[in-house]
C-alpha cells in the first residue's frame, strides 16, 4: 500500500505487515497505518513522545549494582627444595662448562636455555609433589 505523508512524501507500507498488525492487535486499518509509521520513525505519536521525555529524565546510575572490591591475594611463597637447587646448579655448571656463554638462566631454579649453533634448547626442571593419600 502507498501512503502519502503530511509533507507529501509517499511511503510504501507492506500489506502483510498491516494485516499482521490489524490481526494481532485487533485494530483498524487507519490505526495500523499510524502504528507502522510511528514504529518506522516517519511520524511521531504524542504518547510515545511523552513517554520518551519521562524516560530521559530518569537517571540510571552505574553504581546501582555495587561490586565487591577484590581482596588482595597473599604473595605466593615459592619453596624450592635443596635437592632441586643442587640439581639445577650441577646441570647449569655442566652446561656452562661445555657450552660457555651460550648458556643462560631464564628462571632461577627452573628454566635454562642453551644455544647450540643456530638452535635453541630449553631445559625445564620440575619437581613433582608426593601424591596425596
Amino acid at each position: 500500500m502507498v501512503f502519502t505523508l503530511s509533507n507529501s512524501k509517499k511511503v510504501t507500507i507492506p500489506d502483510k505487515e498491516l494485516d499482521n498488525l490489524m490481526l494481532s492487535l485487533d485494530i483498524s486499518k487507519k490505526e495500523a497505518i499510524d502504528l507502522w509509521l510511528c514504529d518506522n520513525n516517519l511520524e511521531e505519536d504524542e504518547e510515545q513522545t511523552e513517554l520518551n521525555k519521562k524516560a530521559s529524565k530518569v537517571r540510571i546510575d552505574k553504581d546501582i549494582i555495587q561490586k565487591k572490591p577484590k581482596k588482595e591475594r597473599k604473595p605466593v611463597k615459592k619453596v624450592v627444595s635443596d635437592e632441586k637447587q643442587t640439581l639445577f646448579n650441577e646441570i647449569l655448571g655442566f652446561l656452562k662448562q661445555v657450552y660457555g656463554i651460550n648458556t643462560e638462566i631464564m628462571i632461577e631454579n627452573k628454566l635454562i636455555t642453551v644455544k647450540i649453533g643456530d638452535k635453541c634448547f630449553k631445559i625445564d626442571i620440575i619437581e613433582q609433589r608426593k601424591p596425596k593419600n
